[in-house]
């Protein structure tokens, strides 16, 4: 706890949060995220070294930022209008990641792809985790990431539903503390003891 909160990490937050409620989401969010930061990071090393003041380079990292988040924002409506609808606001806010994750140097950071990772990761675990136990089941709409109009209920692993409060913004501030504090608790037993 003794770094700062960062532009770049509280940014995340928002998708963390909001595009968690199903696993669908989450695994939709993480793809985009992944496609998005993977072609922003290509794009800025080939700029980069053409780029001589700050001002130069913000411009840069805005207009590469914006014109990606647009792509996509695109494609994700025509591959699957039900999953556009559910990620739109969250979409919008991954070329404003970008930038902040290119002004704080990120993108020269050698273990990205291990951070970028972790973070899809810990989008896809908190997706399911809300929606199994707030829901009961798993895989809700997953032919949305396809692209086709998907109705089913997905996998019903808990009869009789469970706490709706998981699927809702609050509940996922509880689960994504109680699942920071029990990774925090562990690697703190799994550390060697200091005497």
């Amino acid at each position: 706890m003794n770094k700062p909160l960062a532009l770049p990490g509280l940014l995340m937050l928002p998708a963390l949060i909001g595009a968690t409620d199903s696993w669908v989401k989450a695994l939709g969010m993480a793809l985009c995220f992944l496609l998005l930061m993977t072609l922003y990071g290509i794009g800025m090393r080939l700029l980069r070294p053409r780029l001589g003041a700050d001002r130069q380079h913000l411009l840069a990292s805005l207009l590469l930022g914006t014109s990606l988040g647009s792509c996509l924002w695109l494609a994700v409506q025509a591959w699957s209008y039900q999953l556009h609808q559910q990620l739109g606001l969250y979409l919008a806010v991954l070329p404003l990641q970008c930038v902040a994750m290119e002004q704080a140097g990120f993108f020269q950071r050698t273990d990205r792809l291990r951070l970028g990772i972790a973070f899809c990761s810990a989008l896809i675990v908190l997706g399911a985790l809300r929606e199994l136990l707030g829901t009961g089941a798993l895989g809700r709409h997953l032919g949305w990431l396809v692209g086709l109009d998907d109705t089913g209920n997905g996998w019903v692993l808990l009869p009789d539903g469970g706490l709706h409060l998981l699927t809702l913004a609050p509940g996922g501030f509880i689960l994504l503390g109680l699942l920071l504090a029990a990774q925090r608790a562990w690697s703190l037993n799994r550390s060697p003891s200091r005497k």
